[in-house]
């Protein structure tokens, strides 16, 4: 087996691997975790070195301080990058679910720890871990639609496949809060734990799965994910950043963005 590698030098997350199980932590934690374009490319960079690292078996997928997510990053949200063609912003608005196929398709097995807040492209992160276990006061949200614009990065088919279309159609459309109970009953989670208890559960669950053959792990992986694909494929997903820029396109759009951003001061 070749020896582990050194990670790339990353800025907004942080990456180990101790034998056969990684952690991947979201490292924003004075933003609530924050998706920033930098984070969601550093993100995709980490699915690869991971994918690349034989030993490791499980990677656990977790948020430093309160929260495992608040989602994109608003105070950058629609502007403009170096390349202002029609491609480089379309590629610019396609990042986040370019970053959520690499966490679905790491070689590992990926468990998400989820605690505080799971918010948006948070959710999208989780959606893409294999499996998913949160604190019992967890609170879930999807405010895209309030925020002026459609959820992308792949999330719909992604929430279709794990809790229904009328499920998805409700939670997105209306935007309200719910919590890891529900979002267990629905199907989202694995389990639900206290939270005192999160850690000590996550960890039990990886040194199971760390225990088990890696060609087992791989192949059941793969077989699911491919299946799931079938069901609801997010190969398609593109439009989703043609989506996005129609959002920042659109006057009543725009108009319900800057709202939303003044009410959050």
């Amino acid at each position: 087996m070749p020896a582990p590698t050194a990670p790339p030098p990353f800025e907004a997350i942080k990456v180990s691997a101790d034998g056969a199980t990684g952690e991947l932590l979201l490292n924003r934690p004075e933003k609530l975790n924050a998706l920033s374009g930098q984070m969601l490319e550093e993100l995709i960079s980490a699915a690869d070195w991971y994918s690349g690292q034989e030993e490791v078996k499980v990677v656990v997928v977790r948020g430093e301080g309160r929260a495992f997510s608040a989602g994109a990053d608003l105070t950058t949200f629609g502007q403009s990058d170096a390349d202002t063609s029609e491609e480089g912003r379309l590629q610019a608005a396609d990042l986040g679910r370019r970053m959520a196929d690499a966490l679905t398709d790491m070689r590992p097995v990926t468990i998400a720890r989820i605690h505080g807040h799971c918010v948006g492209g948070g959710l999208v992160i989780a959606a893409a871990c294999d499996l998913r276990i949160a604190a019992a006061d967890t609170l879930f949200s999807i405010p895209e639609v309030d925020l002026g614009i459609p959820l992308a990065w792949g999330g719909i088919p992604r929430l279709v496949r794990e809790i229904g279309p009328a499920a998805t159609k409700e939670l997105v459309l209306t935007c309200r809060e719910f919590g890891a109970e529900e979002a267990k009953a629905l199907g989202f989670l694995n389990r639900v734990t206290e939270p005192d208890r999160l850690a000590e559960e996550v960890d039990e669950l990886a040194a199971r799965l760390s225990a088990q053959p890696s060609y087992s792990l791989e192949l059941t992986k793969r077989h699911v994910n491919e299946v799931a694909e079938e069901s609801g494929s997010t190969a398609n997903s593109i439009e989703d950043a043609r989506a996005l820029i129609g959002a920042l396109e659109d006057p009543e759009s725009l108009a319900r963005m800057g709202s939303y951003l003044a009410g959050r001061g």
